[in-house]
């Protein structure tokens, strides 16, 4: 009984001690809490002001005259007189296609062409013949107006057979298939053996003048009234190259087409480069930048923004507490953003340990050091 009691007075002294140290563990984990330094947060005073913005539109590069050399006669192609990425002049001979039987077809239209100038000479006889005869009662009226009739029909055939001549010629003369323009040859995919004829879904090759070169790509039609509206779109524009590089040239932009597509509510554009290096090639691709401005806006690195679910906060200083603040992006340049709505001349934005921070949290506020550059005035 005494050992039961004893045991008993044991086991209390341990729950009252673990009771304690319980409490205790708690009282220091909640002096813990009240303890934390608020974190330190570097801030950018923001000042209204003009930016220069710039836009990058992914483009097709062709060369300024873009042909497709098509056979205009069927048959077998007889020679090649060029080579892929050739440069050839106006005029000068590329294929040509076995044209024997269209040199027969000249023949028989010669023939047939003095045929109908012999005919035309005897129906031109036989009414000088009637004539006299007529005046002098030997033949009637009637049969001066069927020889008549005859040499009307004769000059009919002369004239039909000099259009079939014609004809013929220009089939054999396509037998022999020239350059109408200077430029650079594309890829040939027929061999000398092959078929070609004019229905041909695939060109002989094209050929392409790129001494200057048109760009074409798109704008919404958002963008497309800003940059109408903008002041800085003759300052010309730039493209960047497939490396990466940017072209030594700047250009111009015209309107491609007179309307916006109503399926993409989009209208196409085209920048115009010389090429004097021969650098940009037709099939190429490569973005342009279209250079702007911006008034009335905020310049604030985009390290301090955060993105939640294609929306855009910035943590502004509110008294010592943090706010989370919507803002409106309007453009951007190098690491910067351009806020057109959320921010004004004086606003204190968070420039690091954004993602530490919450709404309404108080923060050490601390100017920031490296200011990033903030928009011209």
């Amino acid at each position: 009984m005494k050992f039961s009691l004893s045991y008993c007075t044991f086991k209390a002294a341990l729950f009252l001690l673990a009771a304690a140290s319980f409490v205790s563990c708690g009282q220091s984990g909640g002096d813990a809490a009240q303890q934390m330094p608020k974190p330190e947060v570097d801030f950018l005073t923001v000042q209204s002001g003009t930016g220069e913005v710039d836009k990058k539109y992914p483009g097709i590069i062709e060369g300024s005259v873009n042909v497709d050399i098509k056979a205009q006669v069927s048959g077998y192609l007889e020679a090649i007189y060029i080579k892929e990425g050739d440069y050839v002049q106006k005029g000068q001979s590329l294929f040509k296609i076995k044209g024997d039987v269209y040199e027969e077809q000249v023949h028989n239209s010669e023939a047939a062409y003095k045929n109908a100038e012999a005919n035309l000479a005897n129906a031109r006889l036989e009414v000088e013949k009637i004539k006299p005869l007529v005046e002098g009662k030997v033949f009637s009226p009637m049969q001066l107006k069927t020889a008549e009739a005859n040499l009307e029909a004769a000059k009919a055939q002369l004239a039909q057979a000099k259009a079939s001549l014609g004809s013929s010629r220009l089939n054999a003369d396509f037998s022999l298939i020239k350059a109408p323009v200077s430029g650079y040859i594309s890829r040939i995919p027929n061999r000398i053996g092959n078929l070609v004829t004019p229905t041909d879904a695939a060109p002989l090759t094209t050929l392409s003048d790129i001494n200057t070169v048109f760009v074409y790509f798109s704008l919404s039609e958002a963008d497309y009234l800003a940059y109408q509206k903008d002041t800085a779109q003759n300052k010309g524009v730039e493209l960047i190259l497939a490396d990466g590089s940017i072209y030594e040239h700047k250009g111009t932009v015209e309107v491609a087409s007179g309307n916006i597509d109503r399926t993409t509510g989009s209208i196409s554009l085209k920048a115009i480069f010389p090429n004097p290096k021969k650098y940009l090639r037709s099939g190429g691709s490569a973005r342009v930048i279209l250079n702007g401005s911006l008034s009335s806006v905020v310049s604030i690195p985009m390290a301090s923004v955060k993105d939640i679910q294609d929306k855009f906060f910035v943590f502004t200083l509110n008294g010592g507490k943090v706010a989370m603040t919507p803002i409106e992006i309007a453009g951007s340049a190098d690491n910067n953003y351009f806020v057109g709505k959320g921010l004004k001349s004086g606003d204190k934005v968070a420039l690091n340990n954004i993602d530490a921070l919450a709404d309404g949290m108080e923060v050490t506020a601390k100017e920031g050091a490296a200011q990033a550059p903030v928009a011209k005035k």
